[in-house]
């Protein structure tokens, strides 16, 4: 099957990778030259421009947009819609906010393109590992997409099946979910980072504790002097808290026990927000996830091992950095 690519960054061109990798033939386009170019030397069909890259599709014409959730996807999706015609596709594969869908998809549709919302999550490690992946879209349009989306996802690997999952959808046990209508793929994508913010302090705040438990305001008596990389390590191995988030955290400390380099100032890219709004809008109690979210807006102005800890976590599954700020050290 053929897919366009527009955005060939940190997950963008991994995703060409693993499909072409999977027999799918793809059509590559990106602001920078030099990223095109690398694509096309492993095979994609290169586009120097967007109106190259839409002549370069076959029809049904399917065009991915793996770029920054905002305006520049908004003005990319827009440039491309004006050159698509009916029946053709746009998937956004970003972190979009999924109002923004909603209103997409009835603008689209109206001009008789279809529209696809997949949230996509694997970060820079979903190349071999593959991508679970959450999407919105008519259910006809995401069914004739299924060759893509199965050969991004994970697949079964050798997680256990779960009990009393007969006669479900086999491609949830695959690692990818056709979730509900437009807009609902970026909603579950949305509660999913939520959720991570939740799971990153948790195992952050821990590690902090464990760094202090040497204080000497504490009784001698009551001081340990903790190896935390080994302390992670231990937890990979049959406690109840593993997750690949530790696989993480423990390499970190393995790596930098002190983590020297992040200054622990910690980003939020928009998603735990909006799923404290949706908590909101439903009057659903979510004091962990708030408070992961408050915690970070705290991080920009002062900072603790556990801060460094998330930013570690960050830097591990999605290549995130921190931003260069005065005096504030970086990650190598």
């Amino acid at each position: 099957m053929q897919l366009g690519m527009i955005g060939l960054g940190r997950m963008g061109g991994n995703i060409v990778r693993r499909l072409m990798r999977h027999g799918h033939t793809t059509v590559v386009y990106d602001k920078d030259a030099k990223a095109v170019a690398g694509l096309a030397a492993d095979g994609a069909v290169g586009s120097a421009t967007l109106e190259e890259f839409i002549a370069k599709l076959e029809r049904p014409r399917t065009a991915w947009v793996m770029l920054p959730a905002g305006r520049i996807t908004e003005q990319t999706i827009d440039t491309i819609a004006g050159a698509m015609q009916e029946g053709d596709v746009i998937i956004d594969g970003g972190n979009t906010f999924w109002q923004d869908d909603v209103r997409r998809g009835k603008t689209l549709k109206a001009r008789g393109i279809h529209y696809v919302d997949v949230g996509t999550s694997g970060g820079v490690w979903g190349l071999d590992r593959g991508y679970c992946m959450m999407i919105g879209g008519e259910k006809q349009v995401v069914d004739r997409l299924d060759p893509i989306f199965a050969a991004l996802a994970p697949g079964a690997g050798d997680i256990p099946r779960t009990d009393g999952r007969d006669g479900r959808d086999p491609r949830i046990e695959q690692g990818y979910i056709h979730a509900g209508p437009v807009g609902a793929g970026h909603f579950v994508k949305m509660i999913h980072n939520g959720i991570e913010y939740g799971l990153m302090q948790a195992y952050a705040e821990g590690f902090d504790i464990l760094k202090n438990a040497n204080i000497e305001a504490l009784p001698a008596d009551h001081r340990y002097d903790f190896d935390l990389a080994d302390i992670a390590e231990v937890w990979r191995r049959g406690s109840v808290i593993p997750s690949w988030l530790l696989d993480l955290t423990s390499t970190a400390l393995a790596d930098s026990p002190a983590l020297a380099e992040y200054s622990g100032f910690v980003e939020d890219s928009g998603e735990g927000r909006w799923t404290v709004n949706a908590a909101i809008d439903e009057a659903v109690p979510a004091e962990v996830l708030t408070a992961a979210l408050y915690t970070r807006f705290r991080s920009r102005k002062e900072h603790t091992f556990a801060e460094k800890i998330l930013s570690a976590m960050r830097a591990g599954f999605g290549g995130h950095r921190e931003p260069k700020l005065p005096g504030a050290s970086k990650p190598k």
